[in-house]
């Protein structure tokens, strides 16, 4: 399938809310989406009260803002007005807990309502909401609730027993453990309290650099990075769903993002409801017949989701699509980490449209990069950067930062600051936070290019970029050829030392159900990566694993491959958690 085709697929331009990309960078201003915005007398802005109270206000009450979808199938439908009510209650319970404007709030749950209730009613109260991801172990939760002080805490009585019990004296500021269910010593049920709480609740006038958000994101070494977020990051939120996402008051929205993660904030809460959408929240983990499912029964229109999930989609085979249509599916997006092509193409093979990769990072707390709906795709690329964002390509010495305007040019991907989402600090540590910036760039860590087109193209995080025979050589771009075979459902490259070379390319992989790990298949591999990349970039040996190690998010952790293969102590590296770059 080539490009061409998939760029008269994509000739939606008259329907996109983006129908012109050049006219809408031209015209575009931050101040005027600002001023979009309802917002709190005196200039205040509440990131909660755009979500609900804002969009009751023009009348979309009764409709359904979350349908939540159990894990055995029970629906409950919430409209925006109960939705406002249920976090005006948790508001007012942490008023009567003595929980101040600013504190933090952290969540320890998979995707239940009282998430949603808790996360709003947070954010209405002038507090501080910090999602953690339920698959957690204890020592990821003490950490990240040490570093913000942690007050409040609402978790599930297993949840609790298991990973925060066993911390809990080590969390000398956890003062309120609420349970959505069950009992355990020294917690409160959450229920009751929302049942005897007002449902009436004046949002607070918070200002637009009040802080509102703790998203953590974990480095290669050290304590994880807490990026404080804040109220006017709704203006963002609001602008990339419209743009990127192509999101409208009237679509079904699907974002299977946990709620853990910057994404399942950002995207799986905040900007729908911002948009005056309607989402869906699905209780369970991935199941390929369910998650088709949904998208038919639903009637899902904008779908966002996880390269990892794409090609789980892919490896379990479009067989179980079965008889179901999708007639009003119109956009699918893609984030987390570089969409292969391959991924690209499936996604038009099969459902008649192809996938929009994106890019951004739990630090720039909004989509920055995209591919946008009235654009044509280029598959493997993240696309061109938002209105509003300037990006660049850039060296960095000792002297400064160098823009590289040449196109095909590798550097390092940076951003002009300025926009909305950015994070204000990373908690504690400033001088970490001030090290991402200089000389008027925010440096990303990422190494990219950019075409002759103006399309950014992802090579690698700086760290595993491979230098061979003088070569420098992204993981991805291996990876993308490799998992164009039909045999391949998996792929992590990395460098190894090499006397001659520096380093040489290897491939660990994964096959298909069907395909046998053995030396003709090796030679067949070798052979198609040679003849797609050229033997100054093809891996020089593959390697057949069962499976590849993985963050808790799914993306492939190419640093633990790398220390497994050199035989160097694994320490922390097994336990790195998703930055959802």
């Amino acid at each position: 399938m080539t490009e061409e085709m998939l760029r008269k697929v994509k000739g939606a331009a008259g329907r996109a809310n983006m129908p012109d990309y050049a006219a809408a960078c031209a015209q575009f201003s931050w101040d005027q989406e600002r001023a979009a915005l309802a917002g709190l007398p005196g200039g205040g802005l509440n990131i909660a009260q755009e979500a609900l109270d804002a969009q009751i206000a023009r009348g979309r009450g009764d409709r359904i803002a979350l349908r939540w979808i159990g894990r055995d199938g029970q629906r409950r439908n919430f409209s925006y007005d109960s939705l406002a009510r249920s976090a005006n209650r948790f508001a007012n319970v942490l008023g009567l807990l003595g929980v101040k404007r600013g504190e933090t709030v952290y969540s320890l749950l998979g995707r239940e309502p009282e998430l949603y209730f808790a996360a709003l009613g947070t954010l209405k109260a002038g507090s501080v909401f910090c999602p953690m991801f339920a698959a957690f172990g204890p020592e990821p939760i003490q950490a990240r609730m040490e570093i913000g002080s942690a007050k409040v805490l609402v978790t599930s009585a297993a949840l609790y027993r298991r990973k925060v019990k066993p911390i809990r004296d080590r969390l000398p500021d956890l003062e309120h453990v609420l349970l959505i269910d069950g009992e355990a010593e020294g917690c409160a049920a959450l229920a009751p309290m929302m049942e005897a709480a007002s449902e009436e609740f004046a949002t607070t006038r918070t200002r637009p650099e009040d802080p509102s958000l703790l998203h953590f994101t974990s480095g290669t070494t050290g304590l994880p990075k807490g990026a404080r977020h804040v109220h006017e990051a709704v203006v963002a939120h609001r602008v990339t769903a419209r743009l990127a996402l192509d999101l409208r008051p009237e679509d079904i929205y699907w974002c299977t993002a946990d709620p853990g993660w910057v994404t399942g904030t950002s995207y799986g809460i905040i900007a729908p409801l911002v948009i005056g959408s309607t989402m869906i929240v699905d209780e369970a983990e991935f199941d390929p017949d369910r998650w088709y499912g949904i998208l038919a029964d639903e009637g899902v229109t904008v779908w966002y989701t996880a390269p990892t999930a794409i090609r789980m989609l892919m490896r379990a085979g479009a067989d179980l699509i079965g008889g179901r249509k999708f007639p009003k599916l119109r956009f699918m997006a893609s984030v987390g980490e570089p969409l292969n092509p391959e991924a690209v193409l499936w996604g038009h093979e099969v459902f008649g449209m192809p996938f929009h990769d994106n890019w951004w990072q739990t630090e720039t707390g909004g989509i920055m990069i995209a591919n946008y709906a009235a654009m044509d795709v280029k598959p493997g690329s993240m696309g061109k950067p938002l209105p509003g964002i300037e990006a660049g390509i850039v060296e960095v010495t000792d002297a400064g930062v160098r823009e590289l305007t040449k196109p095909q040019a590798i550097g390092e991907l940076a951003l002009r600051p300025g926009w909305p989402s950015m994070m204000r600090t990373y908690l504690h540590e400033e001088a970490r936070y001030k090290k991402c910036f200089r000389d008027g760039w925010y440096l990303s860590g990422d190494l990219a290019m950019r075409d002759k087109d103006g399309y950014y193209w992802f090579v690698g995080r700086a760290d595993d970029v491979i230098k061979s025979a003088g070569h420098l050589i992204g993981p991805f771009e291996v990876e993308s050829a490799l998992i164009e075979h039909d045999a391949v459902a998996e792929v992590g490259v990395i460098g190894i030392p090499d006397e001659t070379a520096g380093e040489i390319v290897k491939a660990y992989v994964t096959l298909h159900k069907g395909y046998e790990p053995d030396e003709e298949l090796e030679r067949v591999l070798l052979g198609h990566a040679r003849k797609r990349l050229g033997p100054a970039v093809a891996p020089k040996e593959i390697v057949f694993r069962q499976n590849l190690p993985k963050t808790r998010s799914g993306k492939i952790m190419r640093r633990l491959l790398k220390a497994r293969e050199l035989g160097l102590p694994e320490g922390d590296i097994s336990t790195l958690e998703s930055d959802e770059k």
